[in-house]
């Protein structure tokens, strides 16, 4: 099982090279940092978890590519992944150059995780239609895929059209970094069989993402798209005390990967954070 971990990393938090850096020490497979450019001063959706009040980190998050550029130039082996970028809160031209270039010089090192945002609130203020959200997230990421894969790429769609462009320099990995829908539910399973290399939901419990798999083999079937060939990765893994049996549990279910969150990365904590982890986690 691939164990990663997800650094919530903030200004007031452990640097993102300390921490990408120890969790390569650690034997963890992979580093990701999530996204959320704004968060609205006066929310109107409340945090899906817990009493619904938006953890403070969630207004501190640094931009996750920077973050990642920053451990990709420090770390050798690690993955570096975004977990999550919110594809529709950002330009697709812009974004497919940064997941390039990122690819590029990790040595095809990079996890694209996406989502399409669950603040209908954030979405609206970043120019976006929160009710079409995915619509135009499934295109944007059609239109990054010409541009990483065609010297002369060009698009008609609804929402971005470019007539033939050259973008470069192509990702490292081949035809490109793979995909991971991060969202849970129906109408992520379509998108992965759509348009997904991967699908990476959160805090499912074993039994949960096994019926999920089901559901998601048949919609690959009808797409006519290889079910074996998708990574099952689930964020935030719900394990109990006896971490060596959920790993087990999650294997059998259908995971590939396993992603953990620390507590609290502060700069005095980040370092036992991560080494309790390793300890209960990797096997």
């Amino acid at each position: 099982m691939k164990i990663g971990v997800l650094a919530f990393v903030a200004s007031f938090t452990a640097h993102p090279v300390a921490v990408a850096r120890r969790c390569e020490a650690l034997g963890f497979e992979s580093f990701w940092l999530p996204e959320h450019a704004i968060i609205p001063v006066h929310h109107k959706t409340p945090f899906p978890r817990g009493d619904g009040k938006i953890p403070l980190v969630y207004s501190h998050m640094i931009d996750p590519f920077v973050g990642l550029a920053l451990a990709a130039g420090a770390t050798n082996r690690i993955k570096l992944g975004t977990g999550i970028c919110l594809v529709p809160e950002r330009d697709p031209f812009n974004l497919a150059k940064e997941v390039a270039t990122l690819d590029y010089y990790s040595g095809g090192r990079f996890l694209f995780g996406i989502g399409a945002g669950w603040r209908r609130d954030e979405s609206e203020i970043m120019g976006v239609d929160f009710r079409r959200r995915w619509p135009m997230t499934r295109e944007y990421i059609r239109a990054m895929k010409e541009l990483w894969t065609r010297d002369e790429a060009s698009f008609e769609g609804e929402f971005v059209k470019f007539p033939p462009v050259r973008s470069n320099p192509k990702p490292a990995q081949k035809p490109h970094p793979p995909v991971h829908i991060g969202a849970g539910g129906d109408r992520a399973l379509s998108n992965t069989a759509l348009i997904g290399d991967g699908w990476a939901p959160i805090a499912l419990k074993p039994e949960e993402l096994k019926a999920e798999l089901a559901k998601l083999r048949k919609l690959c079937d009808e797409a006519n798209r290889d079910f074996s060939r998708i990574e099952i990765t689930v964020f935030a893994p719900v394990g109990g005390s006896d971490t060596r049996a959920a790993v087990e549990a999650y294997r059998a279910a259908g995971a590939h990967r396993l992603v953990l969150f620390p507590a609290t990365l502060a700069p005095d904590k980040y370092e036992a954070e991560l080494e309790e982890l390793a300890k209960a986690w990797i096997v």
